[in-house]
């Protein structure tokens, strides 16, 4: 998901010159943050959490993390698609 949101940035940059300048490649890079925290803590999750209870915490930060990025790289893509952003 990190590479998509790369991909994103790299095709809003070359494209900016001939639709203007916009947003989407700064809210990308936010959806992007997102997943590698979601990647981050859910490694934590499985390798280094010392109790159930802290890796079943870090377990749901993780779910979140990935569900928020989801949601916000959906609607990057729908805000883009109607020239919104």
């Amino acid at each position: 998901m990190v590479g998509i949101c790369t991909t994103l940035i790299g095709l809003v940059k070359v494209v900016e010159d001939r639709i203007g300048p916009s947003h989407v490649d700064e809210y990308a890079g936010l959806a992007a943050l997102l997943f590698l925290a979601s990647a981050l803590t859910s490694y934590l999750a499985m390798r280094g959490a010392t109790g159930a209870e802290m890796g079943g915490r870090l377990e749901r930060i993780a779910d979140l993390c990935f569900v928020l990025g989801l949601i916000s790289l959906s609607l990057i893509a729908v805000l883009f698609a109607y020239e919104t952003i």
